[in-house]
Order: C-alpha cells, then sequence, then structure tokens
C-alpha cells in the first residue's frame, strides 16, 4: 500500500485509487452521499491530508470528483457549521491555505470530474482546478447571496477570471444555476460530455499528462497560473526563469534524446 492510500484509508470521507485506470494518475474522492458531499470540517481536513501526501509522492495527475453515491461533486459548504459561527470564529476557519488554495496550488496538474452538483464551496473547489471536465447533468453556480452571505472560498477572485466580470457578477449577485453547457459557454468548465464517453474523456487527458515530464508539468502549471496573478513583463520574466531552471534537470537532455532516437522518454519521478 502507498503512502497516499495509507493516508487515505484512516479518512472517512476522502476515498483515493491509485493508478487504477491510468499509471500515474490518482483519483481522489470525496465522499460524503448523505450531505451530498458538503464541505464540512472534517471532509476539509482529510481532504488536506490526502493532497499532502500526494504532493510528497510519485502522482503525476490527480482527478478529483465526488462520489457517484451521492450524485454530487460538492453541493457546498456545510450551512450547518456556517450557521454556528460568528464573524471571529468564520475569520480564524478562513485562514489560509485552505482547500482551496491546497487544490491550486498543488505541484500536479488537477483535473475537476463534475460528476454532479458543483454549488458554493465545490464550484469554488473547481475553479481551483487546472482542467474541468464537466458531466452533462452537472449544475454550477454560487448561491451564496441567497443564505445572506457571499462566496469567500477565493470565488469572487478566481470566477472573474475564468468567465469575465460580467458572468461572475451575474452567478454571484443573483445565485444563479447553470447547467454544464452554460458553464462551458462561458468558460467556466472546458468540456462536457454524457455518461458514454465522461469518464473516457477525464482519463484520455489525465493520461496525455501523466507521460510528460513531472517537472515539466510542474513548471508549466506554475507559468500559467501566474499569467492571471502578474502583468505580462513580470509573467514573461517568470517563465523565463522556469524554463532556464529546467535545463538544470535531466529530463530536459533525456526529452531530446528520445525525440532524436524516435523512441518514448523516460523521465525521472519528481
Amino acid at each position: 500500500m502507498s503512502e497516499v492510500e495509507s493516508v487515505a484509508a484512516e479518512c472517512e470521507t476522502v476515498n483515493v485509487a491509485v493508478d487504477d485506470r491510468v499509471e500515474g494518475v490518482t483519483t481522489v474522492t470525496l465522499s460524503r452521499p448523505d450531505a451530498r458531499n458538503a464541505l464540512n470540517a472534517t471532509l476539509r481536513a482529510e481532504l488536506k491530508r490526502v493532497l499532502d501526501a500526494i504532493e510528497e509522492s510519485d502522482t503525476r495527475v490527480v482527478v478529483l470528483t465526488g462520489s457517484d453515491e451521492a450524485k454530487a461533486f460538492v453541493a457546498g459548504a456545510d450551512v450547518k457549521e456556517l450557521r454556528e459561527r460568528d464573524m471571529l470564529e468564520q475569520r480564524e476557519a478562513s485562514k489560509r491555505p485552505r482547500v482551496y488554495e491546497y487544490v491550486d496550488d498543488l505541484r500536479q496538474p488537477v483535473i475537476a470530474r463534475i460528476n454532479g452538483h458543483a454549488l458554493g464551496g465545490g464550484c469554488e473547489l473547481i475553479q481551483g482546478c487546472d482542467v474541468r471536465i464537466a458531466h452533462e447533468r452537472a449544475k454550477i453556480g454560487q448561491p451564496e447571496i441567497n443564505l445572506g452571505i457571499m462566496p469567500g472560498g477565493g470565488g469572487t477572485q478566481r470566477l472573474p477570471r475564468l468567465v469575465g466580470e460580467g458572468h461572475a457578477m451575474r452567478l454571484i449577485l443573483t445565485g444563479e444555476l447553470i447547467d454544464a453547457d452554460e458553464a462551458a459557454d462561458i468558460g467556466l468548465v472546458d468540456e462536457v460530455h454524457g455518461e458514454d464517453t465522461f469518464d473516457d474523456r477525464v482519463y484520455e487527458l489525465a493520461g496525455m499528462m501523466a507521460e510528460k515530464s513531472p517537472v515539466a508539468l510542474e513548471y508549466a502549471k506554475k507559468a500559467i497560473k501566474a499569467a492571471s496573478r502578474m502583468d505580462l513583463e513580470q509573467g514573461i520574466e517568470y517563465e523565463a526563469e522556469l524554463f532556464a531552471q529546467l535545463f538544470a534537470w535531466p529530463d530536459k537532455d533525456e526529452g531530446i534524446d528520445a525525440f532524436f532516437e524516435d523512441r518514448d522518454p523516460q523521465w525521472e519521478d519528481r
């Protein structure tokens, strides 16, 4: 049993499957079916522990999803917990890094397998992922405004960067839920698939990434993330520095040699 599997075995609400469909790919499944995978304190803590273990593992790509039994990716935050908190308690609960930052900052690429509703904190969680593939039955939105609050897990910042200020304003200020096709139209998800092609496409993409150099994946993810966090000149300088740093890794020579020798490269584990 791997270290990632050992950590997950101690969790009540998070399951993992390592290399079950594609070598190098770990599937992380959120599982609170009785609450449609709502993000309570236990799930958040266990997801952090699992992601910490993945960070240190040989995993090359992560697929993050909700249990099919729950019929949801994540239906939101645990409203009961929110009701019991005052301002100081919420300020403490909002200290970073939260699960959203854990996903966003993970060195491995993360594909969101959006198998059902992704609402509130669930919508914010998919925004932290790197690629978002939705099932056609999924509903997505930020309905916090209906509870007299607003997104607090990065939604007011990541959502405008994905879909533009206008769409973000509409979704956040109305609490409107949209279907997967509209989410794709505005850029909130990347692809939508029906039952017959959904998992095939998720793991096709995961496998294509997992075939690449782990360090090149990590650095490319960092550079792309920087595009929305730096101005153009800073971003170009950052990209050039990361590009140069890759020349210190043996994968650079291996990749080029494999290209000239017309063979598959043998990457080093990160």
